[in-house]
């Protein structure tokens, strides 16, 4: 069975992108994220990406485009990403060990986890199409 998950990539004036580092499990602690997580059973891919970001950053966000198709993860996840903004609130690290706005010049100076890494490179495509 495929297990979905969802991530935000939040976007702010600029084109500043924020990254959030994982603090577990002890395999990809410190290694940096989209923030998101599983759809839980009978919530929208949708309500999961508000109740995420909700949790892990206390942020309400306001959802746009879908990035690519489906991401594939280890496991039989399947990662799926949308752009948004922050509608209500300022990011914390609640979940995370710690947040960065990226600058566009920015964006590949952190360690990304594994698909994190190629859903940025579509990402700032994206971006710089405007």
């Amino acid at each position: 069975m495929t297990v979905i998950v969802v991530a935000a990539v939040i976007v702010s004036s600029g084109g500043r992108v924020l990254a959030a580092q994982r603090a577990e499990p002890p395999a990809l602690a410190g290694g940096w994220e989209f923030p998101g997580g599983k759809v839980d059973p009978g919530e929208s891919e949708f309500e999961a990406l508000v109740r995420e970001c909700h949790e892990e950053l206390g942020v309400r966000i306001a959802v746009g485009e879908r990035v690519g198709g489906d991401w594939p993860l280890s496991g039989g996840y399947v990662l799926r990403v949308w752009l948004a903004s922050v509608a209500e609130g300022t990011p914390e690290a609640k979940e995370h060990l710690a947040l960065r706005w990226l600058e566009p010049h920015e964006y590949f100076d952190v360690e990304w986890l594994g698909a994190d890494h190629e859903i940025m490179k579509a990402v700032e495509r994206v971006l710089q199409q405007g």
